[in-house]
C-alpha cells in the first residue's frame, strides 16, 4: 500500500510540475486529536493553514516595518486579521524550531537542539538523527480525528545528507507529503541559474536517494510547486467533505538566494538577492491566499497562520530594532512575526497585538482547543492553550518560556561568547551561561533592544530567574553544548 501511495503521489507531482507556477505559501489546517471529544460535523470544523517561512526576520514584512520592499499579499492578511508582535519560536535555528511547532513540546525533549546534518555531526553534538515517530505530532492526532493532513515543503526533522534511514514524513500522521532535499519521501529538487547561463546547475543532487519520487525544477519556482500541491490537496479534501490541516513550509527565504533570472538585481548583493526572493515569495503566497478568499466554503471557515522558523541570517533579512540574528538567543534570533487571518474565526480585524507574548509551542494546544479536541491522556504539552489570545482578546503565557542555544553555536556572527540559556517571564528576559554565570537581565517592555542590563538594579529577580532557568536546563536531556568549543579555542 505504501508503494502504491508513492506512485500516486509521484503522478501528482508530475502534474504539479507541468504547471510551472511560481508561488510560495505555508498553510496549516488543524482539526482534532486522537481520543477525540465529540465534535460537530466535518464541515463545521475549521481548516488551518500554517505558513512557516525559513530564516525570515521579525521586520521583513512591510507590515512589520520593512520600507525597502513591499509584501502586499501578506500585508493584506494582516490588514484583515491580527498581527502579533511578541510571538516567539522555540529555538533560533530550524530543526528544533520545527519540532516545537509540530509537537507542542520543547525540542530538547527529543534531543533535536540544532539543525540536523550528517550522521557523525549529529552524534558529535549529542543529538538524535531524526524526530522520534512516537513524538506527539499534531498531524497524527488530527488525522485520527478525521482531518485530511498534508505536508508540503521543507521538513528538516530527519532525512538529509547521509541520514537515509529516517522515517518518511507520512510516518508522522500526514497522508501526503512533498518536501525538499531535507526530508524523506517525494520531493522537489533545485536547479539554479544566473543571468547569462544557458543551462542550469544542480545542487543537493545526492538528495535523489532520500525516498521515492523526485522532480528537478528551478529553485525560484519550487515554492510555487509546493503551493500548487497544497491547493490540489485542499480541493480534494473539500470535495470529500473533510476539514484539513496543512503544512506548507518552503525553503524560502533561506540562503543561497536564487530569484528568477528576470528579477536578478543589478548590482548584485546578498541583501538585494534576499529582497528579490522575499518579494517573489509574497507573490507566491498571494496566489494561495486568493484561492482561499475566492471560495466561500474556505473563506468562512479557514484560519491562516504565517510566521518564521527563526531570525534572519546576518546581512540578509532584518529583525528591525531587535538585537541578534539566527542562532542567537537575543530577541532577533527567536522572535518571529505572526499573522493570523480568519474572518469568521477571529474576533478582531486589522488589529495589532503588541503586548501578548506566546510561542510556537502554544499553537498546538491552542489549535486543539479551536477544534474542540482533547489530546491523548498520556501526552503532556509544554505549550499553553491561548485561544482567546489568538482570536484577539490579548493574553500571555502564564508560565515562563525557556530557551537553550544550539550546541554548536557558542560563537557566531562575530560574537565570541553567546549566552547559553534564556528565559522570558512577563516583561522580563534573562540570559546566562549553563551554570547561571554572566547573567543579563532586560525589561523588554521598555527596552526591546536588550541594551540596558539591569542585573545590578534587580539582584533578587536575577537570582530567581537564573535559578529557574538553570533548573529547567538541567531537567532536559543534555546535548554536547557544554563541551563544544568555538573554532580556534582549545
Amino acid at each position: 500500500m505504501t508503494h502504491y501511495l508513492h506512485r500516486l503521489l509521484k503522478i501528482e507531482i508530475d502534474k504539479v510540475m507541468s504547471i510551472g507556477y511560481l508561488p510560495f505559501v505555508i498553510l496549516l489546517f488543524i482539526g482534532s486529536v486522537d481520543c477525540c471529544s465529540s465534535i460537530a460535523s466535518a464541515d463545521e470544523r475549521p481548516n488551518i493553514i500554517l505558513v512557516f517561512i525559513d530564516d525570515m526576520g521579525w521586520a521583513d514584512f512591510s507590515c512589520f516595518g520593512n520600507e525597502a520592499v513591499q509584501t502586499p499579499h501578506v500585508d493584506r492578511l494582516a490588514n484583515e486579521g491580527i498581527r502579533f508582535e511578541q510571538f516567539y519560536v522555540n529555538s533560533p535555528i530550524c530543526s528544533p524550531s520545527r519540532v516545537a511547532i509540530s509537537t507542542g513540546q520543547y525540542p530538547q525533549r527529543w534531543k533535536i537542539t540544532s539543525y540536523l546534518a550528517h550522521r557523525r555531526q549529529n552524534s558529535a553534538r549529542g543529538m538524535a538523527q531524526w524526530l522520534d515517530p512516537s513524538a506527539p505530532v499534531l498531524a497524527r492526532f488530527l488525522r485520527r480525528a478525521g482531518y485530511a493532513t498534508g505536508h508540503f515543503g521543507k521538513w528538516h526533522m530527519g532525512g538529509q545528507r547521509d541520514v537515509v534511514d529516517a522515517p518518511e514524513i507520512t510516518k508522522y500522521g500526514f497522508e501526503q507529503s512533498l518536501t525538499n532535499f531535507e526530508g524523506m519521501g517525494p520531493k522537489l529538487l533545485p536547479l539554479v541559474r544566473k543571468p547569462g547561463q544557458d543551462r542550469p546547475g544542480k545542487i543537493w543532487g545526492d538528495a535523489e536517494r532520500l525516498g521515492d519520487g523526485y522532480q528537478w525544477m528551478l529553485r525560484s519556482r519550487i515554492t510555487g510547486g509546493f503551493v500548487d500541491a497544497a491547493k490540489t490537496f485542499i480541493d480534494k479534501a473539500q470535495n470529500q467533505g473533510k476539514p484539513f490541516y496543512i503544512n506548507v513550509w518552503p525553503d524560502d527565504v533561506h540562503s543561497p538566494f536564487w530569484p528568477d533570472v528576470n528579477a536578478w538585481p543589478d548590482p548584485e548583493s546578498k541583501k538585494a538577492l534576499y529582497q528579490r526572493v522575499l518579494v517573489e515569495m509574497d507573490q507566491q503566497l498571494g496566489r494561495l491566499f486568493q484561492h482561499v478568499r475566492e471560495r466561500p466554503d474556505l473563506n468562512r471557515n479557514t484560519l491562516i497562520l504565517v510566521c518564521s522558523d527563526n531570525g534572519p541570517e546576518k546581512g540578509a533579512g532584518s529583525a528591525g530594532v531587535l538585537r541578534g540574528y539566527k542562532t542567537q538567543l537575543y530577541e532577533g534570533g527567536i522572535r518571529s512575526p505572526l499573522i493570523a487571518w480568519g474572518p469568521n474565526i477571529l474576533e478582531r480585524a486589522a488589529f495589532v497585538d503588541r503586548d501578548s507574548f506566546f510561542s510556537a509551542m502554544d499553537l498546538v494546544p491552542t489549535l486543539l482547543e479551536l477544534t474542540g479536541t482533547q489530546p491523548p491522556s498520556n501526552v503532556t504539552l509544554d505549550g499553553e492553550a491561548l485561544l482567546g489570545t489568538l482570536k484577539g482578546q490579548r493574553g500571555s503565557r502564564s508560565r515562563p518560556l525557556f530557551f537553550r542555544r544550539p550546541p554548536d553555536r557558542n560563537s557566531f556572527y562575530g560574537d565570541p561568547n553567546l549566552p547559553d540559556l534564556a528565559v522570558r517571564e512577563g516583561r522580563w528576559k534573562l540570559l546566562c551561561e549553563y551554570d547561571g554565570s554572566r547573567p543579563q537581565l532586560y525589561d523588554l517592555m521598555s527596552d526591546p533592544k536588550e541594551s540596558q542590563n539591569l542585573v545590578a538594579q534587580q539582584p533578587e529577580l536575577t537570582h530567581q530567574l537564573t535559578s529557574r532557568l538553570v533548573a529547567w536546563h538541567q531537567s532536559m536531556p543534555a546535548d554536547r553544548g557544554p563541551q563544544w568549543k568555538p573554532k580556534g579555542t582549545k
